[in-house]
C-alpha cells in the first residue's frame, strides 16, 4: 500500500461558509476534514439518498373492477409507506372518477395491501440464489421487491423473506373493493431450499409455478399439492457433475441480455380437456468453465459457470410442459421436444435471447441470436412441434418435412455492426392461417424505430449438409452470414409479405410498447424531441406515416405504464432540477386529437430540497462532428475567478446513458457530495454510449479502451473553457465497472490530463471478461486478437505514473461477474513495473458494494483519498 501524504488545507479570505446536507452543518469546504467528518458526511449524504428513493413509487399494475356504480380502478405499486424508512412493501390507491378539479399538489394517500410484515430476511441472510439475482436485476432495494398478480381473482404472490406468500385482494359483496389490509399467507412447500421466480397461471389464479434448484415445479395454492415438473437438475454438490437446469436462464443470458425467467405459461387453453402447458428453456453447461471463488466469510471455495470470452457457451433447448389438474391434483405430466432442436435447424443460433406465447396461445415464439451478434431472427412454433419422442441428432435418416412442421423464420435481422436485443413485440390477432402479423423493432436505419410486419407462414428448411465446428469459440457456423439455405425448395429466409415503417427519423424508440388493438393506436416512449428524455407518444397504425402524437410534458424524463386498455397511464417524471413526480393521466380523444389529462397525483415535489443544488446539463461540439451532452457541477464554495479540483466521474462503455434530464439527486447523490465539499463535477456521454443511434455507439467496435479518453478530454477541456472554475491542473478520473476500466485507461493514456484515477471493479483484460458482452463489440480473442490487446489495461502498466498516491483500486473480493482476477492480474503487472498504487479490497462483496458498512466505507475512502492527493 503507498504511504498517505498530507496536504495543507486551502484558505483564502473570503472562503463562503455552506450549509451541506451531507453534515447538516454550516461548515468551509476548504478547511482540511478529519476521517470522522467525512464518515458523517457519507452518512447524512446516504439517509437522504434512502429518504429520496423510497418516496418514489415504482412497479405499477392498473386493475379495473365493474362494480353496481360503474368500473372503478385501483392501482398497486411498490413503495416504501410514509413514516417508514426503507422496506418496500405492497400499497395501493384507488383512483378517483368523475372528478373535475384536481389539486395535483396534494397526492393520494398511500394504502398499504398488507397488514404489517416485515420481507426481508431475518438479518438480511438472503442465500446465495438470491444474492446473485439480486445482483443480475441490480437490486437496491429490501422488503419486497417483485409481485406477481392475477388482476381477475384479485391474487397476488410475492417472494420474501426466503419463502413465497400469497393473499387476495378481494370484492366485497356490494361489488366494491375492500379497503382492510390483509395479512399474506405463506405458500406451503415440501422443496428444500429457496423459490424463485414465481408465476401465477393466466388462466387458474390457484395454480402456480417456480424454480427450486434449478427444476420447474408447479402448487396449488389452495389445496397446498404440488409436483416437481422437470428433472434436469440431480442437486449435486459438485456443479461440474450437474450441469443441466430447467426454466433458470444462463448467467450471460441474465447478465448481458436481461431475461431472467426461463419458463413461460400458456396464456390461454386452446383444448376442452382441461391440458395446461408451460414452455420452458433447459440449459445444459457441461463445455461451460467453471469458476472458483474464495468466500472469506464462510471459508469455502463457491463454484460459478462462467464463459470467458472465446470460451463454450451454455447451450439451450426449449422444451414444452403438459398436464393436467383432476380434482386439484397435477397429473398427468408430459415433457415434450421440439422434434427438432433449433441449434439444427439454425446452426448459427448460439443464444435464445427471448421466447413466449402469442396471445392467442397458437405459437410459441423465440428471437434467436447468433454467437457474434449480427443476426438475429423471430422464429414462431406450433405447439403441436413439441413431441414426446425428441429428434435424434445423430440421426442419418429423417424426414425433413415432418421434424421442421410448424416451424416457420417469419423476420431476421442482420447487421454489420452489432445487433442490440430489444423486448418489442406485439403479435396481432391472426386472421389467416396463413400468415401473422406484428410489431418490430429495429436499428437497421441507425436508430430503433418500429415496424408493422405481415410474414407468410412457410415453413423452415435449410440444407442437409450444413455443418458447424467446435472450437474455443463454441459453435459456430461454416455457412456465411448471407447464407440461404435450402431444402426441398423451402427456404428459411423469412417471407415478408409486407413491412411499413411506423416511425422514422435520428432519434429511437425506447423501453416498452402498448398496443390498443380496439382503436388501431400504438403508443410508445422514445426521444423523438430530445435525446435527453424519455417521453410517451402514439400514433394511428391505420394511418401510416400520420402525425406522431407527445402525451407526456417536455422538460422531464418520463418513466411510464399504461394500463390494459390503453386509457390511463402512470407517469413518475423528473428534471435535472426537480425531483421526481408521479401523475396519473387519463388519455382522451378531442378534435381528433390526443390529449393526456391528469387525474390525481402520487407523488408531488417536496416542499424542502434539504440544500440539493442540481447539476447544468451542456451540449459541446466535437472534432467527429458529434455533439456530445455532459453535467457539470458547481463547487458550493464557488468564489467567482477561482479555480476548483474536479471530478470526472466515467463510464464511457456502450449500453448506457448517464447524461439525462432526470433528477440525479438518487443514484448520483454522491456527485452532489463532491460538490458540497468543494470539488467540480463533470459527467459526459461520448461516442459509445446509448440511445444516439448505433452508429453513435458503434464508434467502440473493436476499440474498447483506445477511444473514448480521447472524447473525455475534449468535452472537459471544453467545459472548462466554458465555466472557468476548473483547475485543468487537479482533475481526478473516477469509475465503477467499465467507468472503472476508463480510469485505469485515462490515467495510463493521459497522465498529464488526470491527477488521480479512482478504479471500482474494472475489467483489465477482456479475454477474462464473458461472452455475451465482449464478444458482441470486439469478436473473440481467437479471430480479432489485436482489438483485445491494445484494449487491456495490462498492456499499459509501463505508462502509469510513478509518483505515488495517483492510484485507488477498489473491488469486491467475491464479484462473480467482474471478478477480482482482474485486478489481482493488474496488481501483479504493476509489482512486476514497480508502479505505485493503492488497493481497497472488500472481502465479502461483489460486483455491487452492497453492505451498508462497506459502502460507508468506500465512500468515505474515497473522500478522504481525494482530500489528501487531488
Amino acid at each position: 500500500m503507498a504511504s498517505e501524504v498530507t496536504m495543507e488545507s486551502v484558505e483564502g479570505p473570503h472562503a463562503p461558509l455552506v450549509y451541506t446536507p451531507s453534515t447538516g452543518l454550516v461548515t468551509d469546504p476548504r478547511e482540511k476534514k478529519t476521517w470522522a467528518q467525512f464518515r458523517e458526511a457519507v452518512r447524512a449524504t446516504k439517509k437522504q439518498q434512502v429518504n429520496m428513493v423510497n418516496k418514489v413509487p415504482h412497479t405499477f399494475t392498473y386493475r379495473t373492477i365493474e362494480t353496481p356504480l360503474g368500473p372503478r380502478t385501483r392501482l398497486y405499486f411498490l413503495g416504501v409507506p410514509p413514516g417508514q424508512r426503507r422496506e418496500n412493501t405492497l400499497l395501493y390507491v384507488d383512483v378517483p372518477c368523475g372528478v373535475t378539479a384536481i389539486d395535483l399538489s396534494k397526492p393520494l394517500e398511500w394504502k398499504n395491501l398488507l397488514e404489517t410484515f416485515s420481507a426481508t430476511p431475518l438479518l438480511g441472510q438472503y442465500t446465495k440464489e438470491e444474492q446473485l439475482l439480486r445482483e443480475r436485476k441490480r437490486l437496491g432495494h429490501f422488503g419486497i421487491t417483485s409481485y406477481n398478480v392475477d388482476t381477475t381473482s384479485g391474487r397476488f404472490v410475492f417472494p420474501a423473506c426466503n419463502s413465497l406468500y400469497t393473499f387476495v385482494d378481494s370484492v366485497g359483496s356490494d361489488g366494491q373493493f375492500q379497503t382492510n389490509p390483509v395479512f399474506p399467507t405463506e405458500v406451503i412447500s415440501s422443496a428444500l431450499g429457496v423459490r424463485l421466480d414465481p408465476q401465477l397461471c393466466p388462466h387458474n389464479p390457484h395454480l402456480l409455478a417456480f424454480i427450486n434448484n434449478s427444476d420447474v415445479w408447479v402448487t396449488n395454492i389452495l389445496t397446498g399439492e404440488e409436483r416437481r415438473l422437470t428433472f434436469a437438475h440431480k442437486g449435486c454438490k459438485n456443479i461440474a457433475e450437474d450441469p443441466k437446469s430447467a426454466g433458470v436462464p444462463s448467467f450471460v443470458v441474465q447478465e448481458e441480455f436481461d431475461r431472467y425467467t426461463g419458463y413461460w405459461w400458456q396464456p390461454c387453453k386452446t383444448t376442452d380437456d382441461g391440458t395446461y402447458r408451460v414452455l420452458y428453456e433447459e440449459v445444459d453447461e457441461s463445455e461451460v468453465d467453471i469458476l472458483h471463488i474464495v468466500s472469506p466469510d464462510e471459508h469455502s471455495v463457491d463454484d460459478y459457470r462462467y464463459p470467458r470470452a472465446g470460451t463454450a457457451n451454455a447451450k439451450c433447448i426449449l422444451k414444452m410442459l403438459e398436464f393436467s389438474v383432476n380434482e386439484n391434483r397435477v397429473c398427468n405430466v408430459k415433457e415434450l421436444h421440439m422434434k427438432e432442436a433449433l441449434s439444427h435447424m439454425f446452426p448459427w443460433l448460439e443464444y435464445i435471447v427471448r421466447a413466449g406465447w402469442t396471445a392467442d396461445s397458437k405459437y410459441v415464439w423465440a428471437q434467436i441470436l447468433s454467437r457474434n451478434q449480427d443476426r438475429l431472427a423471430l422464429v414462431l412454433i406450433s405447439p403441436d412441434n413439441f413431441t414426446m419422442d425428441a429428434y435424434d441428432i445423430e440421426m442419418q435418416e429423417f424426414d425433413q418435412q415432418s421434424s421442421n412442421s410448424g416451424v416457420y423464420m417469419i423476420y431476421q435481422d442482420t447487421s454489420d455492426i452489432w445487433i442490440n436485443v430489444s423486448d418489442i413485440l406485439h403479435f396481432f390477432p391472426q386472421i389467416s392461417s396463413n400468415e401473422i402479423s406484428f410489431i418490430w423493432s429495429s436499428e437497421k436505419s441507425g436508430f430503433r424505430h418500429l415496424y408493422h410486419v405481415t410474414s407468410n407462414l412457410e415453413l423452415v428448411g435449410y440444407r442437409v449438409d450444413d455443418k458447424t465446428h467446435d472450437n474455443a469459440e463454441g459453435r459456430d457456423p461454416v455457412s456465411s452470414l448471407d447464407a440461404d439455405f435450402m431444402f426441398s425448395g423451402i427456404s428459411s429466409k423469412p417471407s415478408i409479405k409486407q413491412e411499413l415503417a411506423l416511425t422514422h427519423g435520428d432519434w429511437a424508440v425506447t423501453d416498452k410498447i402498448w398496443v390498443d388493438d380496439k382503436k388501431n393506436l400504438l403508443y410508445f416512449t422514445g426521444t423523438k424531441d430530445t435525446p435527453l428524455e424519455s417521453h410517451l407518444y402514439v400514433l394511428d397504425l391505420e394511418c401510416p406515416g400520420s402525425a406522431i402524437t407527445r402525451l407526456t410534458q417536455l422538460g422531464f424524463s418520463h418513466n411510464v405504464c399504461l394500463d390494459q386498455h390503453c386509457t390511463s397511464y402512470t407517469s413518475v417524471f423528473s428534471s435535472i432540477a426537480e425531483g421526481p413526480r408521479c401523475h396519473i393521466l387519463k388519455i382522451e380523444v378531442r378534435d381528433a386529437n390526443h390529449i393526456a389529462s391528469p387525474v390525481s397525483s402520487l407523488l408531488d415535489l417536496p416542499e424542502d430540497s434539504n440544500g440539493y443544488k442540481p447539476g447544468e446539463l451542456f451540449s459541446c461540439p466535437s472534432k467527429s462532428g458529434d455533439t456530445f451532452y455532459g453535467m457539470v457541477y458547481k463547487p458550493h464554495n464557488y468564489i467567482p475567478g477561482e479555480k476548483y479540483p474536479t471530478v470526472l466521474y466515467v463510464y464511457g462503455g456502450p449500453h448506457t446513458q448517464l447524461v439525462t434530464n432526470s433528477y440525479k439527486g438518487l443514484r448520483f447523490l454522491r456527485l452532489h457530495m463532491f460538490a458540497s465539499l468543494g470539488y467540480a463535477v463533470v459527467v459526459l456521454d461520448c461516442r459509445g454510449s446509448s440511445n444516439r443511434g448505433v452508429t453513435f455507439e458503434s464508434h467502440l467496435k473493436d476499440k474498447m479502451g483506445t477511444v473514448e479518453i480521447a472524447d473525455q478530454v475534449e468535452g472537459l477541456h471544453w467545459i472548462a473553457s466554458q465555466v472557468g472554475y476548473i483547475d485543468i491542473g487537479r482533475v481526478a478520473i473516477h469509475g465503477w465497472s467499465y467507468g472503472g476500466y476508463l480510469a485505469l485507461m485515462g490515467l495510463s493514456q493521459r497522465p498529464d490530463i488526470f491527477k488521480l484515477a479512482i478504479a471500482g471493479a474494472p475489467v483489465t483484460s477482456w479475454a477474462l471478461y464473458d461472452t455475451g458482452y465482449t464478444e458482441r463489440y470486439m469478436g473473440t480473442p481467437q479471430t480479432n486478437s489485436e482489438p483485445y490487446k491494445a484494449g487491456s489495461v495490462l498492456e499499459y502498466v509501463d505508462k502509469f505514473p510513478n509518483e505515488e498516491n495517483r492510484l485507488l483500486i477498489v473491488h469486491g473480493l467475491i464479484d462473480e461477474n467482474v471478478h477480482f482476477l482482474h485486478t489481482s492480474s493488474f496488481v501483479n503487472a504493476l509489482v512486476k513495473a514497480c508502479k505505485p498504487y493503492t488497493l481497497q479490497v472488500y472481502p465479502n462483496e461483489r460486483h455491487g458494494i452492497r453492505n451498508p458498512e462497506a459502502s460507508e466505507h468506500y465512500e468515505t475512502m474515497v473522500l478522504s483519498f481525494l482530500q489528501q492527493h487531488l
